[in-house]
């Protein structure tokens, strides 16, 4: 039996985009992605949000606090067999003829078949080879087939039934009826071919034989068919003539007994194109099953499938830079990115939608989009942008923000129905908790590093309303971030503190980086824990020294 699930090669249902801000993901890209996939499916397209990384404090606080779910977590977007047009008809029941599978085999236009059983589990593989060499070299006498592979194979009509299993030698009537009698012994399983010689069917039903195969379209005359009726034999007419009949009679037998490899090399869908072009080129083979965890076959790959995929659609926000987007990047489709950074290294080979505005917000550009497309703005979603706005500007305070940042914080306080300064200010104070945090989660809580020249740059920030907290513990924040510069190839590891309260922020620095500081900052002799007062925007005041010392 051969199988077709109705979709082929390929399905044409709508793709999914995928909408995700940065590795290490803040207020603004998580709560961006939620918002715009929200705008995106109320415009009829099928996106769905996803963040790169574990959400930290203060975006699992805007999160609860509006009640809206937080979005899956997205590996790679790296393309997978899923993403290819496999041949997802290409299987055959172990339990179907030979000459149906080599139909089949032609059908397709492939060299191979993955065998199933009735479960649809995989057990084994059978290729065009394993055909033309059974055709010569294999036991042509042996028959080891179902009662409807027969009927099918050679369309036949059934004249008697008593078995479904038929199992036996393949005899021919070929010599004359005395000599056939005389010379021939034949017992219970023998599976007889004939013409109409009376003499030898009346010997075949005698002998009890498993079965008749009458060629010609022959039939039994009424007494030798009520014999083989009360003695249970097995009887079928073929068009066939005797010779052509006997060499379709071995093409019925189970295609599973030319199952030499029971457990071939699968793939799932899950596995990558790059990894199965690797493991392909150095096995040599063509044609590969797809199994899922259960074993069950999905269908089958081939080497040239490879030529012929669909890159995952994505979209990003908060981010440009491919350092900071999701691994396999380069392999998706960029459909949309949405910013309000400097323009980093992300590149297409398309045109595409491309929105960097100079905002302190990447929600701000949203809000904005939502008026363009003229669609209203729930509760919970104005909630979340508004927290994406305060977060990025620190409550208004941040000179990264401009009019527009307040003024749509303001619209948005309002149809989410909350006060600013009060909701800010116990947003932030559930972020800046570092209670129970390690060093190192501190540092990755929102971490990114920036490429200048040859040279990688880290930058981490951490907001608080008590730095004694993190001052404790500062020896072992240098400790990590002088690990960090030997492990992850940084040549500047920062930490910059933030108090809220005070509008400044405190540096942690690797040892190393002391000499780079002093010119970048314009400070002689800067120490561990120097406050920069005012200081609290990564983009404006804490990164742009840095690149124009290095330059």
């Amino acid at each position: 039996m051969c199988y077709n699930n109705g979709k082929g090669r390929g399905d044409s249902s709508m793709k999914t985009t995928y909408i995700f801000g940065h590795k290490i993901p803040d207020t603004d890209s998580v709560c961006a992605s939620i918002s715009l996939s929200y705008l995106k499916n109320k415009l009829g397209y099928k996106t769905e949000p996803r963040v790169l990384g574990t959400i930290n404090k203060e975006t699992q606080f805007v999160l609860n606090y509006f009640n809206v779910p937080e979005p899956q977590f997205l590996d790679d977007v790296k393309v997978q067999i899923k993403d290819m047009h496999y041949n997802k008809e290409a299987m055959i029941e172990e339990h179907s003829s030979i000459y149906e599978a080599y139909k089949f085999l032609v059908k397709l236009g492939v060299t191979g078949l993955p065998l199933i059983n009735k479960h649809h589990k995989l057990t084994g593989y059978v290729n065009i080879k394993e055909i033309s060499k059974y055709l010569i070299d294999g036991d042509l006498n042996y028959l080891n087939t179902s009662y409807d592979n027969m009927l099918s194979t050679l369309g036949a009509t059934e004249i008697l039934r008593f078995d479904d299993e038929i199992e036996g030698r393949i005899i021919a009537a070929s010599y004359k009826s005395e000599t056939f009698v005389n010379r021939v012994r034949l017992s219970k399983n023998d599976i007889l071919l004939m013409g109409d010689r009376y003499r030898i069917q009346e010997y075949a039903i005698n002998s009890g034989v498993k079965m008749i195969v009458l060629a010609n379209n022959f039939n039994l005359p009424d007494n030798l068919l009520e014999e083989a009726k009360e003695k249970k034999i097995n009887v079928i007419s073929v068009p066939l003539g005797t010779y052509k009949a006997a060499n379709m009679m071995k093409l019925c037998n189970y295609v599973m007994l030319l199952n030499i490899n029971p457990n071939p090399v699968t793939f799932s869908i899950f596995d990558y194109r790059n990894d199965f072009i690797d493991v392909s080129s150095k096995l040599g083979h063509t044609n590969y099953p797809i199994v899922n965890k259960k074993n069950m076959c999905l269908g089958m790959i081939c080497l040239i499938d490879t030529n012929n995929f669909q890159r995952k659609s994505v979209i990003l926000v908060d981010h440009n830079q491919q350092s900071q987007s999701v691994d396999g990047i380069e392999e998706a489709e960029i459909v949309e990115i949405i910013d309000h950074h400097n323009l980093g290294t992300i590149g297409t080979s398309i045109p595409i939608n491309f929105r960097s505005v100079p905002v302190g917000c990447t929600c701000t550009i949203i809000y904005q989009l939502y008026k363009e497309a003229n669609v209203l703005i729930p509760k919970d979603m104005a909630g979340i942008m508004l927290s994406a706005i305060l977060s990025d500007t620190l409550l208004f305070k941040s000179p990264t923000t401009t009019k527009k940042d307040i003024e749509v914080g303001n619209e948005l306080a309002r149809i989410a129905q909350v006060d600013v300064s009060e909701y800010g200010y116990n947003m932030f104070r559930a972020a800046s908790s570092v209670n129970g945090m390690s060093v190192e989660d501190i540092i990755q809580a929102d971490f990114k590093s920036f490429k200048c020249k040859d040279d990688t740059l880290a930058i981490s920030q951490v907001m608080t309303m008590d730095f004694e907290q993190i001052a404790q513990r500062k020896e072992e924040f240098i400790d990590s971030l002088n690990s960090m510069c030997k492990l992850g190839s940084y040549k500047v590891a920062l930490l910059f503190v933030t108090d809220i309260i005070k509008n400044g922020s405190y540096i942690l620095y690797n040892d190393d980086a002391k000499e780079l500081l002093e010119e970048a900052y314009g400070i002689e002799n800067i120490e561990q824990g120097t406050y920069f007062d005012g200081v609290v925007s990564r983009k404006k005041q804490m990164l742009p020294p840095l690149l124009e010392s290095e330059r």
